[in-house]
């Protein structure tokens, strides 16, 4: 009988940010999220001057740790959630650790996109949500073989998850993601009327 079996299996973690270590107030944390968005003028800046829909602090505040005692609480909480993932990809860390070198916000409004893209020299990537409004959008990872399937044929309907080029998940409030950096995502239009806030992060090694 034939055998089958998968190969260079591509991992996403899914887990409540509660799961692991202290919990982190989602009212407070999205209040300290918009409050560093009115603040933040050359946050607001640079979002005006490179058309980016609703404002990101990813090119203009590198502490918000610093800034928010509630910043620092969550990292505490998505070291143990990194770790976690780390363990299950195997990775051999030898005498080095991975930490966490970027942390930034985001707030999506009704009709706001973030284009695909990846997270070049970092490890592991990933984003806790905030506010998830009825209706808004989910985030869509690509599979990283595509640009080398050349005259493949597309995937039924039906596929298996597994199979799919595209798989699109919707995260809770409260929620984070874990992915290796490598693999392209994006966040489609949000349609709801609601603000769409999240926190996202890279890890290095070393």
């Amino acid at each position: 009988m034939p055998h089958i079996e998968s190969l260079f299996v591509t991992r996403l973690y899914r887990a409540r940010l509660s799961d692991l270590g202290k919990p982190v107030d989602d009212i407070e944390l999205a209040a300290s999220c918009l409050s560093i968005a009115e603040d933040d003028e050359a946050g607001q800046a640079w979002c005006d001057e490179n058309d980016f829909p609703g404002y990101t602090s990813y090119a203009s505040l590198a502490d918000l740790a610093w800034r928010f005692s509630i910043f620092k609480d969550m990292v505490k909480v998505l070291n143990k959630h990194v770790a976690a993932f780390a363990k299950d990809l195997a990775f051999d860390l030898g005498d080095k650790k991975l930490k966490l070198d970027s942390l930034w916000i985001n707030i999506l409004p009704e009709g706001g996109i973030h284009t695909g893209h990846l997270h070049p020299h970092s490890v592991i990537s990933g984003t806790t949500y905030v506010a998830m409004p009825d209706g808004t959008s989910a985030i869509k990872f690509e599979d990283p073989r595509l640009p080398m399937m050349m005259a493949a044929p597309g995937r039924k309907k039906d596929a298996p998850v597994a199979l799919r080029q595209f798989h699109y998940v919707a995260p809770a409030a409260g929620d984070v993601l874990l992915w290796e950096s490598w693999l392209r995502h994006e966040v489609p239009m949000n349609m709801a009327e609601e603000d769409r806030i999240s926190v996202s992060f890279n890890y290095g090694w070393g």
